[in-house]
């Protein structure tokens, strides 16, 4: 019960800084047929700045001021330049996304380095925030679930209770008519772009120092959010929570668990050996293979439910 309960805890806030990081992705997608390739560089450059920032003012400086900065730096990526290939098509978006990516990377190895940097947990959240049995749950992973679920929260009131929410749905669905109301599509966009950036900015924020800063962070999560976008649906808030969750409690039950074919079929009087046939593969752990089941897990839903989880919009 202890291993189940924790294990459970973990993965569900895993699975919460994933959901911080593809709510972002989500957004941009759903309101302007944009898919980000550059989304990881954000969040990677949201932990950077929290780390300078930190080191001069505090923690909680930085927990606002860095994903603001992120935001500026998005809006900016929209106006002048994702902007400007929009004509042309998903393929020049997609290119210009790509390559900014291994620009951003390039930059940050000019100016931080290509060794991690030292970005601690603040004291005041560095500690267990209770115990169970005899594992302690920390603070830290705590936070990082209250933020998540405050985020969701706040995209929630921000989409359905403010006048910008229903400018940016009406720009989404509508846009010609948007604009003959007088509003500036163009501008809704450049802020919708911004505000997914800065989401990604808070979570390098919260993940950079629960893990590691390092100019290759954005390489590590940067497949796995495509595939939280593409098993929840493809511009579907709801459903990135969802995947987001469901492939943070499977990968982080899959990395703690050490059982094999060849254990469970030895449990029932088989002999494997390593003489038997497919003895390499059947001695193959769920830990060994805890890093491939979320594209497993995305091959499934390609084939069987292409539109995702909760997927209304396709590809």
């Amino acid at each position: 019960m202890e291993f189940t309960l924790i294990t459970l805890l973990n993965g569900l806030s895993y699975g919460l800084l994933l959901f911080m990081l593809s709510s972002g992705l989500t957004l941009i997608f759903s309101m302007m047929g944009v898919l980000n390739f550059a989304h990881a560089s954000f969040y990677m450059l949201g932990a950077y700045f929290a780390y300078t920032i930190s080191t001069k003012l505090g923690f909680w400086p930085a927990l606002f001021l860095a994903p603001l900065i992120v935001g500026v730096i998005g809006a900016a990526v929209e106006r002048y330049g994702l902007r400007s290939v929009h004509k042309y098509g998903h393929i020049p978006e997609l290119l210009f996304t790509f390559g900014l990516s291994y620009v951003m990377v390039e930059l940050v190895q000019l100016v931080w380095g290509r060794a991690a940097v030292p970005y601690p947990i603040p004291a005041e959240l560095d500690g267990p925030l209770f115990t169970l049995y005899t594992t302690t749950f920390p603070i830290y992973r705590g936070f990082m679930m209250l933020i998540a679920v405050l985020m969701l929260l706040a995209i929630y009131l921000v989409l359905t209770r403010t006048r910008i929410g229903l400018v940016i749905q009406a720009a989404l669905t509508h846009p010609d008519t948007a604009e003959a109301l007088g509003h500036n599509v163009p501008r809704v966009f450049m802020l919708v772009f911004g505000g997914g950036c800065a989401l990604a900015g808070l979570a390098g924020v919260i993940g950079g120092n629960a893990f590691v800063t390092e100019p290759g962070m954005a390489a590590t999560v940067g497949s796995i959010i495509f595939v939280v976008v593409v098993v929840g649906g493809m511009g579907s808030l709801v459903g990135a929570l969802v995947a987001s969750l469901l492939i943070g409690v499977v990968q982080t039950y899959g990395v703690a668990l050490d059982y094999s074919v060849g254990s469970v079929l030895s449990n029932f009087g088989m002999q494997i050996t390593a003489d038997t046939p497919g003895y390499s593969v059947l001695s193959l752990t769920i830990a060994q293979t805890a890093p491939i089941l979320p594209y497993l897990l995305l091959v499934l839903i390609l084939i069987f439910r292409p539109k995702g989880l909760m997927g209304t919009r396709e590809g």
